[in-house]
């Protein structure tokens, strides 16, 4: 069943928003965008706000939180909000000694590489996170008609993380693992798709109006594996927040090889990076899914004009698509200028507006 069949609720203005009818491959007013990694990065506001708090503290302090989820929101005008967080919470949530170390990314102290290391990863419970529920709620509160997009990492990315230690080039001890003990693989893709599931449901029951899975690494692996060895965990979480009736994408990089794939997942959208035109992306995915993305996040370091017509062929290639919500084909670069963001957000909405 697709999003767009599922009951929504009772009409509101966030369910009657552009966003959400996009993701339901219903008419939109215009082109919705949004931006991954929007909260922070790029912002000075941002930059200001965190000064002295680690990236993890800032994640479980709902003040922060919300002012950084809003920060884009009021900036650029954006039809869409992203929640603020990192996919290694749930981890950190259950006891996992990890931390984000600047300029590195996730780093484990004690990689899961045994069938032992499996007892370390518990269920999550809802009180482990209870500050993102409470963070949440005030978003809610803030943002009126504009959706909130809450969001986790996809069981095979959180895995090459637990399993290298760390961020990976290559994934050499995540494919050893995957191909030398199957089973383990198996049980720990299981594990974390549970984790996962239970971390998005604590965001939807909180009031988050759409959820999206990254599955960020997933671009390392040939289809066959994939289709073996990660989309049962990936299908598992998006069938345990099936009934919830709110739209859920499915997002990775390098993945153009295995868009169709990814689409037999569950996802009623699913995002393309920049290596595969919309329409074609759209043709792999298959009919009954919206798109989401793809402009080239390095486009916006050129000038208006360039981005405006490299925006306008992604347009274009999207013209004739039930369903397009424009976004990058990964996230906000760190130097990128905020104001390019604002100037394209302007230059979609403009150019795309239904009469």
């Amino acid at each position: 069943m697709s999003a767009n069949d599922r009951p929504t609720g009772p009409p509101t203005a966030t369910q009657d928003s552009a966003f959400l009818r996009a993701c339901r491959r219903q008419p939109v007013p215009h082109t919705p965008v949004w931006f991954m990694r929007q909260a922070g990065r790029s912002l000075p506001e941002y930059r200001k706000l965190r000064e002295g708090t680690a990236m993890l503290e800032s994640c479980m302090r709902p003040d922060m939180v919300t002012e950084i989820t809003l920060q884009p929101v009021r900036r650029h005008g954006v039809d869409a909000a992203i929640y603020f967080s990192d996919i290694v919470v749930p981890l950190k949530a259950i006891g996992l000694d990890l931390d984000i170390k600047p300029g590195v990314g996730p780093v484990v102290e004690q990689p899961i590489r045994t069938r032992a290391d499996l007892a370390r990863l518990r269920p999550l419970e809802p009180d482990d996170v209870s500050y993102v529920a409470e963070a949440i709620g005030m978003l809610t509160a803030e943002l009126g008609a504009t959706p909130l997009i809450g969001f986790a990492g996809a069981p095979f990315t959180l895995a090459s993380y637990l399993v290298e230690g760390g961020p990976s080039r290559n994934h050499e001890h995540t494919k050893a693992l995957m191909y030398g003990d199957p089973q383990l693989w198996a049980d720990l893709l299981d594990r974390l798709a549970d984790i996962t599931a239970a971390f998005l449901k604590v965001q939807i029951e909180a009031g988050a109006s759409a959820v999206q899975l990254f599955d960020s690494w997933a671009g390392a692996l040939r289809p066959r594996d994939y289709r073996q060895s990660v989309l049962p965990a990936s299908a598992k979480v998006f069938d345990a927040v099936a009934g919830y009736g709110i739209p859920r994408i499915h997002f990775g990089v390098g993945t153009g090889e295995l868009l169709g794939l990814m689409g037999e997942a569950g996802a009623d959208v699913v995002g393309a990076d920049w290596r595969v035109p919309l329409d074609e992306a759209a043709r792999r995915v298959g009919p009954g899914t919206a798109i989401q993305g793809n402009l080239d996040p390095a486009v916006l370091f050129a000038p208006h004009e360039a981005v405006a017509e490299q925006a306008d062929q992604v347009l274009e290639a999207a013209e004739t698509l039930p369903g397009h919500i424009f976004n990058l084909g990964h996230g906000v670069l760190p130097d990128t200028d905020p104001d390019a963001l604002t100037r394209l957000v302007a230059h979609v909405h403009e150019r795309t507006v239904r009469a």
